[in-house]
């Protein structure tokens, strides 16, 4: 078997091992997606176009797409592995989606579509990004969404109390090693699961924001009627309209 074809076998594996750390660090991603969908005011038979920022392997694409089957996807990544994870996700669902790789940062320059789409959507991704930065991505996805379309945002935030936000971190290792230490080493005790979540974060670049600065880039977006749709302790799920 050639090499190729042997990395594209393991592609559904590598998908779950992802799936499973997700599982394990972000058990409420799968009630934030739900909650995501449930709000768009849309018929399910609707053919609708979405914009997924940041698509990873595909999750929220993939619920988006089953829950409303004539509807098509464009998908951001700056990743062509995760591209590859995205694929083997989704299968025959595929079809459905414009798989376009590119720093959302240049949203536009990737994404040249004037008002064509109905959804933007996004679920642990902008949280890399700083106030400014952050302000003009959603800028660009208000320029793609026709008028009376919706960006919803699942993501990770910070606390404002310094006191809060370290209870808040504390609850979090907590559960991380209730549900991984008879699984997963690094997860084994609270120091240990301390040090994997300060590396990863330092290595993916995480600022995540406050609740009312995320509030407040939706607002500085152009996004009407932005409110929080859902949140427990750091994860929420922010929506708008154009």
């Amino acid at each position: 078997m050639k090499s190729h074809s042997i990395a594209a076998y393991e592609l559904p594996a590598r998908v779950a091992s992802y799936d499973a750390d997700m599982d394990i660090m972000h058990p409420n991603r799968h009630k934030m997606v739900n909650v995501a969908l449930e709000i768009l005011p849309f018929q399910t038979v609707a053919a609708i176009t979405a914009l997924d920022l940041g698509t990873g392997t595909g999750f929220f694409t993939q619920k988006f797409l089953e829950t409303f089957p004539e509807a098509k996807v464009i998908s951001i990544d700056g990743s062509n592995w995760m591209v590859d994870l995205a694929r083997a996700r989704l299968a025959t669902l595929a079809s459905r989606v414009d798989f376009r790789v590119g720093d959302f940062r240049q949203l536009q320059d990737i994404v040249p579509e004037i008002a064509l789409g109905d959804v933007a959507f996004s679920s642990y991704a902008l949280h890399h990004l700083n106030h400014g930065e952050k302000v003009e991505v959603l800028r660009q996805a208000h320029r793609f969404l026709k008028p009376g379309g919706w960006l919803i945002n699942a993501d990770i935030v910070t606390n404002e109390s310094k006191v809060i936000d370290a209870r808040i971190q504390e609850l979090r290792v907590d559960g991380i090693v209730r549900r991984g230490k008879t699984i997963d080493p690094r997860f084994r005790d609270p120091e240990w699961t301390r040090q994997f979540l300060n590396q990863l974060e330092a290595t993916d670049g995480d600022q995540p924001l406050n609740l009312l600065e995320d509030l407040q880039v939706f607002i500085e977006a152009g996004f009407n009627d932005s409110s929080v749709l859902w949140s427990e302790y750091r994860e929420v799920v922010i929506g708008g309209r154009k």
